[in-house]
């Protein structure tokens, strides 16, 4: 790869970062209930990742039944993620809400024993106690009734269900295109959320419809797509580490487009949890 093709790269992973961290902002400022902000970033992205793959000519066929409830169990796991992230965001703030989430490395790190025949790594018990001490700078104050401590727990559960997604997807990236099984997850979770939109309804999509149509093409279609694209001309692991700075941009469009502040327990938390990432990412170049 030459200099120029190598910045080009780097500049469209950098964009897809970008376009991936809208989703922290954009979760907080929708006013709508977050089961139907779900759906309809569902059912947008159906529509998108759907003429993407006949585009590209991706095959959308499912070898078997088990691939098939393997398929629908990591797409509850999905919605799951999404819907306690955005109560998250709804909770506290874009950085608590963002930092949270980001502790999935670590979860993976830690729970991929379980999935996979793997060994497990001491290394993981120092990282996780690393994610635990930025959680702890995190929260503003150990009392339940505190929005800012829920929030902080829900970002923690949406770590959690994104962690397992992932596992129960990895073994499949290598025998299914990506998009394709991006588009079998939103598919999945716009039939199961449906009925919410019976029992909240859908009616404030008249006033909020410029946003859920960025969230589903800005920070679902545009920016998961262009991130799985990065893989093909740099290391997982230089991905990764680049998509760590999520947060970090999450933060600055909060600043300026929600008027939200960090305070200093904000940036020391964050930055003990993004470190996790950064050096099990670096690690992860000898595995």
């Amino acid at each position: 790869m030459n200099e120029k093709n190598h910045l080009n790269n780097l500049l469209l992973l950098t964009i897809a970062t970008l376009f991936m961290s809208t989703s922290g902002p954009l979760g907080k400022f929708i006013d709508m209930p977050t089961p139907v902000i779900i759906w309809w970033r569902c059912i947008l992205s159906v529509i998108f990742l759907f003429a993407f793959c006949l585009y590209k000519g991706i095959d959308l066929k499912i070898a078997n039944k088990k691939d098939r409830s393997t398929f629908f169990i990591a797409a509850l796991f999905m919605g799951g993620h999404w819907i306690f992230y955005f109560y998250a965001l709804k909770f506290s703030n874009v950085a608590i809400g963002m930092l949270s989430l980001f502790t999935f490395p670590v979860l993976i790190a830690l729970l991929e024993p379980l999935f996979v025949k793997t060994k497990f790594d001491p290394m993981h018990l120092l990282l996780a106690l690393m994610v635990l001490v930025g959680i702890y700078i995190l929260a503003p104050e150990f009392n339940i009734e505190s929005n800012q401590l829920k929030g902080l727990l829900f970002g923690l559960v949406s770590a959690l269900c994104y962690a397992i997604r992932i596992l129960m997807l990895k073994g499949h990236v290598t025998k299914y295109n990506s998009t394709m099984l991006m588009f079998y997850q939103v598919l999945i979770l716009s039939i199961v959320l449906a009925p919410s939109l019976y029992f909240m309804g859908t009616a404030s999509i008249t006033t909020q419809y410029p946003y859920i149509l960025m969230l589903a093409l800005v920070t679902t279609t545009l920016g998961h797509t262009m991130f799985v694209n990065s893989l093909k001309h740099f290391k997982a692991s230089t991905a990764s580490i680049i998509g760590s700075t999520q947060p970090v941009f999450g933060i600055i469009i909060a600043y300026f487009f929600l008027n939200e502040i960090p305070t200093i327990h904000t940036f020391i938390g964050g930055g003990l949890i993004l470190a996790t990432v950064v050096v099990e990412s670096v690690r992860s170049k000898n595995v």
